[in-house]
Formats: structure tokens, sequence, C-alpha cells
């Protein structure tokens, strides 16, 4: 590969930077205060630190669901949009508003019927100070508060879907913002106990999360019907909660790949943990640190996999198809070279940041190790999150879904399966080893994009 088609001009980095900075500035004030709340309740002790963490691993789960319920609608609600169509975003909106109670409903039906089972599956005794029973009851009493999270989640995603999906984009993120700043003095105050309120510990963490919720849901809900001549759509929309069936079954259509590729993807998260938990608990009290500080300097990446996303679709949905296919390439290469800067950087930190914690020596070098193996691996998670966006702008979303999820499935997991119960290796070349199976999926991701099967104009031969 030539110079010339990794290398952009100018302008090509100066459009791709208006589109990834304001996502990197959004992400990376999120994930830095969950960063501190992270750390906040570190402070207090593994028990508890590993509990939230088994915890959250759960609902990362349920969370990606609603992510991936909305993505199929979202994108007949854009549709809606651009035509003109007020009545169309309010069926969608209304689809999404049943999706939404339909995953809320299954999610306490799991959580409260088989959330001690799940959570049990993580405690597994190694001889270190943590104990299960105090980490699993420390996970059920932050799991009885975070019931109440689902809800004003679930509300808040929809109106924030339909709010980007019709153009509005500063909204939702001063909503999201102004949450994450309730989530941070909330959990400095409930957790610690201050100014005259309670201690209440990993309760307090999940009444902070709760709090912030129902207050980025107010602001997102209370903008947009206060605005009605700004947002036509919401006019009327709960006096009737009928969606015609020609647009359910066109959703489930195009947005059930979606949907299933975010919940087999982040079960498969969910397996692959449960796997190196067999270990010991200090193993999840470990991954977690370095979840913590990872999720700060992965923003670089997942921005700029959403800019490759953005930038890519409205290149083919304009006809430039070469543009797009000669772009592709230099996306990926400017993504996974800022990756190399970050990835050097976490290593430099690796050693540094589990000192924060209240947790014993071991764990903090366990950390340190798995810290510096996602720095090491950082490039590669970067060249495939690009190559995934770059394949799923073009509507390829069953080759995404085996590109994504089913690869998980097939490869990673049976990796970690058989190393963890049947070979003696210490669990960070574990955890390496599933990094680096990801080294054919890099290839065949090459593959894909270099042959520009993506490369489709998916607006070119719709008739409605």
């Amino acid at each position: 590969m030539t110079k010339s088609k990794v290398i952009g001009t100018k302008d090509f980095y100066r459009r791709t930077l208006a589109v990834a900075v304001p996502i990197m500035i959004q992400n990376g004030i999120t994930n830095f205060v969950g960063m501190l709340d992270n750390i906040m309740i570190g402070r207090i002790g593994t028990d508890q630190m590993t509990g939230v963490s088994v915890v959250n691993q759960l609902l990362f789960v349920w969370n990606l669901c609603v992510f991936g319920g909305l993505a199929g609608i979202g994108i007949f609600t854009a549709q809606f949009y651009g035509k003109g169509d007020h009545e169309g975003i309010r069926h969608s909106m209304r689809l999404m508003l049943w999706t939404m109670l339909l995953l809320v409903l299954a999610g306490i039906a799991i959580f409260m019927f088989g959330g001690d089972t799940l959570i049990r599956l993580y405690l597994h005794a190694d001889g270190s100070a943590a104990d299960p029973e105090k980490t699993l009851s420390f996970a059920g009493q932050y799991l009885t508060v975070m019931y109440l999270n689902l809800v004003p989640f679930a509300l808040s995603q929809m109106y924030s879907n339909t709010l980007r999906s019709t153009g509005e984009t500063l909204l939702p993120m001063k909503a999201g913002l102004l949450a994450v700043f309730v989530n941070l003095c909330g959990n400095y105050i409930l957790i610690y106990g201050k100014f005259g309120a309670p201690a209440l510990g990993v309760q307090g963490a999940a009444a902070a999360t709760v709090l912030s919720r129902f207050v980025e849901l107010f602001v997102v809900a209370f903008a947009a019907h206060r605005n009605p001549a700004r947002f036509p759509f919401v006019k009327g929309l709960y006096r009737s909660l009928r969606v015609p069936r020609s647009l359910i079954a066109q959703c489930a259509k195009k947005g059930s790949p979606l949907l299933v590729n975010e919940a087999l993807w982040s079960g498969a998260q969910a397996v692959l943990a449960q796997s190196y938990s067999l270990r010991g608990l200090s193993v999840i009290a470990a991954m977690n640190i370095s979840q913590a500080i990872g999720n700060v300097f992965i923003i670089s990446f997942i921005a700029m996999g959403n800019a490759i996303g953005i930038i890519t679709g409205q290149q083919l949905g304009a006809g430039k198809i070469k543009e797009a296919r000669e772009d592709a390439g230099k996306h990926i290469f400017f993504s996974v070279a800022l990756c190399v800067a970050t990835g050097v950087l976490l290593f430099a930190v690796s050693s540094l940041f589990p000192r924060i914690y209240n947790t014993t020596d071991d764990i903090r070098a366990l950390a340190t190790q798995f810290i510096r193996v996602n720095a090491c691996c950082m490039p590669l998670h970067a060249f495939l999150n690009a190559c995934y966006f770059i394949l799923r702008c073009g509507g390829r979303t069953f080759i995404t879904l085996l590109f994504d999820a089913a690869y998980c499935w097939l490869v990673s997991i049976p990796v970690a399966f058989l190393l963890v119960r049947l070979t003696p290796m210490p669990v960070v070349f574990i955890y390496l080893c599933v990094q680096l199976a990801d080294l054919p999926k890099a290839a065949l991701g090459f593959i894909l994009v270099r042959r520009g099967i993506w490369a489709n104009n998916i607006t070119a031969y719709r008739t409605d």
C-alpha cells in the first residue's frame, strides 16, 4: 500500500477531526467521570469494587441491547425526518417506546429472578483477601437500587436517539454532560456521607446513578415537549400508542441484525469475563481497575469509528463511491496511528494508576499487567473498530454481525474457555492470547474493506 493511499491531505484531516473531536470530548468527559466513580468505590474496599464491577458487567449487556433496539428504528426516524413526515417520526417513537418497555420488563425479570445466580458465576475464591460472600452481598445491594435505573435510562435513550436522528445533537450532549456531573457529585456525597448525608457505600453509588439518569431524562424530554415548533413530532405523541404493522415489519427486518449483534457481542464480553473469573476474585478486581483507565484511553478509536461511519456514510449517500473507497485506508491508518500514541501513554501510566485503589499489592500488580496488555493491543482494536464502521455504513449489517459478534462466540470465547480450564497458563497470558486471537479477524477485515463490498449507496434503490 503506497503512502498516498494511507496519508491524507490537510483537508482530509481537518474534516475528520471536525467530526471526531467533539465525540472525543463528550466520550472523554463521560469516561473520565466513570473512572472517578470507579476510584471512589475502589477507595472503600476490594469487595465493594468487585461486587459493583460484576453487576455493571451484567448491566452492560442490557444497555447495549437498548442501543441495538433503538439503532434499527433510528434509521427510519432519520428517513421520516428527511421526508418531513412528522407523523412517521411519532410512529417510530411509539415503536421505540414499546421496544423499551419490553426490554425493561425483560431486564427486571432476569435480574430479579436470576441476579444472584448470574453474579455467583463470577465469584470464585482464590486465597486472596477478597471474600465471595461479602462481594455477593455488596453486589446485591447495588443491583437492588439499580433496578430503578432501567426505566429512565431506556426513556432518555429513546428521546436522545430521536433527537440525534433529526439532526439535534447538542441537546442530548448537554443532557448527558449534566447527568455525569450529577452522578459525580452524587457519588461523592452519598458514597462517603458528605454534607450531612448518610454514608451509603455501594447503594449510594447506585442512587447517584439513578438520580443522574432521571435528570438526563427530564432535560431531554422537557426541552423537546417545551419546543413543539422546533420539534413538531412531539405534538400528540402520546395521544395514541398505535404503530402501523408495516413499520413494525420493516424495522424488524432492518434493525434486528443490529439488535442481535449488540446483544451477542455484549453477552460475549460477559462470558469472557466469567471465564477469567474462574481464576479468582482478584482477577475480576484487577480487570475492573484496568478497564476503568482503559475506557478513558479508548476514546480515540471509539470517536474515530463514529467519525468514519458518519463521513463514509455521507460519501456513499452522495454517490461518491470512489472517494469513499480511497479514504477508507486513510481513515484506518489515522485511527491506528492515534492509538499507537495513546497506547504508549497508557503503558507509561500502567504502574501508577492501580496505586490509587484501596486494595492488595497482588491485585495492583495484576491490574498493571492487564493495563499493559490493553496498551499493546490498542492499535489492533483501533484497526478492527475502523473496519467495523466502514462495513456497517454501507448497509452490510449481516456481515458486520458475523464480523463482530459471531467471531467473538466462535473464536474468542472458545480460546478463553479452553485455556482457562485446560491449562495452568497465567491469566494475563490467557487474556493476551484472547486479544491476539483477533489477528485473523483483522486480516479478514482488511480483505473485506479492500474489496469494497461495503461501498454501496443504499439510498439509490429506495422507492419510498
